[in-house]
């Protein structure tokens, strides 16, 4: 009773209290513009209607608190923002956001199911390339205005969107397919990050946007060398990270793991050497007398105030030793590939290994029942295994995922089998050809014989 007359009192001293009614998609995310300031010295509150339910009661006064499904964040114009994630029918129903002494509003919440927001999307685009999503909405929203939200740590900006153009995004609404379409050319790392997809609805007191997620994922191309060759990992970054710590490490990347570079911007070991070329900004790492324990994830890190911002590529290394393999039509074969990481099993065909892997998933996997994997962890092998052989498996083959061997496979047919079939045809043709003329002789000898009995016959009754 106590915390509902505190509320009610909160209730009454934060003024006129605004009521308006919002729509969402289950599976969907939903973005409130209160309309209202956001006053940094007052506490925010939401609360759960009409039982009141505390969701979030926050004494702290920065620009972003989050709590689960629910955030209120401060955006560029000093506004209030309500944002709720991953809807559901339970979300629906009454809200009370406000902030204490200034101001309150009631919020109605519709959730409706829709199949154009049931699954966010994973999204990814190597560095210079360009990076393209679509996103799906409501019948109901066609004509409604479509934007480009990114959220970042403490707040979620416009991107794109009728009234605010970016020279390297572009949207494509095709309103007969209710989707439209994201392009965002010359990919840079700091394009990568959660996009949110939306339709942006205003109404008379309040804006708000149905939104679906995207996560964008920016890395660098593969770095393709042979075994025993030396290997440049080049790091770019913005030009803002200049004075920041660089370094380069392999797998997780925790802290322990990097070689952050010294103050002379170099630093060398035995075969690795790094370098930062402020001027360029790009740092580069150079590995010499490359082997298969080379190969693997490698992060770019650039240290900030608070965290540290990762860029990653990977590393193949082709091992010097080929396979030739060489087989008949219908045999059974199996390959062993090497791996470092069990979740990376690759085996692929294609000319090249870069064309094969990409962020270290295959790109050209081989649907067919027929190839089949085998996995041995402990001893760091996988094994294809392939049925059935045909003369089209023939080619080159990728195998292993950063540790690469070329297989060139090369399926013949069975000659051996031909030749008794070949054999075997003649020998019917040759039978079938002697039983023919045996029976021609026959009928011949049958005729002539015939014809000799009818003139002797004709003899002996006539005699002259």
């Amino acid at each position: 009773m106590k915390i509902l007359l505190i509320f009610f009192t909160f209730y009454l001293i934060s003024g006129a209290v605004r009521c308006f009614r919002v729509t969402g998609y289950s599976g969907g995310s939903l973005l409130v513009d209160s309309q209202k300031t956001w006053f940094s010295a007052n506490v925010k509150c939401l609360n759960k209607l009409p039982e009141w339910r505390s969701i979030m009661n926050d004494t702290k006064h920065e620009k972003w608190i989050n709590d689960d499904k629910f955030s209120l964040f401060q955006n560029n114009e000093g506004n209030l923002m309500i944002y709720i994630r991953n809807l559901n029918k339970h979300d629906a129903g009454g809200y009370w956001i406000g902030v204490l002494y200034k101001w309150g509003i009631d919020m109605t919440l519709n959730v409706e199911e829709d199949s154009c927001c049931s699954m966010s999307k994973r999204v990814m685009v190597h560095i210079g390339e360009t990076a393209t999503f679509s996103c799906e909405y409501s019948q109901k929203h066609i004509n409604d205005p479509k934007i480009i939200f990114k959220e970042g740590k403490d707040s979620i900006e416009t991107i794109y969107s009728t009234w605010k153009k970016e020279e390297r995004f572009n949207i494509s609404d095709d309103r007969h397919k209710n989707l439209f379409s994201v392009r965002i050319t010359a990919v840079t790392p700091d394009d990568g990050g959660v996009y949110l997809c939306g339709v942006w609805i205003s109404g008379q007191s309040y804006s708000y946007s149905i939104i679906k997620p995207v996560h964008l994922h920016v890395s660098m191309a593969p770095v393709v060398r042979r075994e025993g060759e030396s290997a440049e990992i080049i790091c770019p970054y913005d030009s803002i990270y200049k004075s920041k710590s660089k370094s380069l490490c392999k797998g997780k990347c925790s802290t322990r793991d990097r070689n952050p570079l010294n103050e002379e911007k170099e630093t060398k070991t035995d075969r690795l050497t790094l370098n930062d070329d402020g001027t360029a900004s790009v740092f580069t790492g150079t590995i010499t007398g490359l082997t298969a324990e080379d190969a693997g994830k490698y992060w770019c890190a650039v240290t900030l105030e608070r965290d540290v911002n990762y860029l990653y590529t990977h590393l193949i290394v082709i091992m010097n030793e080929e396979l030739n393999l060489t087989k008949y039509e219908g045999d059974d074969m199996s390959i062993q590939c090497k791996h470092h990481d069990e979740h990376q099993k690759l085996f692929c065909k294609a000319h090249e290994p870069s064309m094969c892997v990409k962020d270290g998933v295959s790109l050209e996997t081989i649907r067919d029942d027929r190839f089949s994997f085998s996995d041995e962890a402990s001893t760091g092998v996988f094994t294809v295994n392939i049925t059935d052989l045909r003369e089209e498996d023939s080619g080159i083959y990728w195998c292993g995922a950063h540790i690469t061997t070329k297989v060139h496979l090369t399926v013949k047919r069975d000659f051996s089998v031909i030749i008794i079939i070949c054999v075997c045809v003649i020998l019917l043709l040759i039978g079938g050809f002697t039983a023919t003329v045996c029976k021609l002789r026959h009928k011949r000898r049958g005729d002539a014989h015939t014809q000799f009995r009818s003139v002797y016959c004709s003899i002996t009754h006539n005699p002259l």
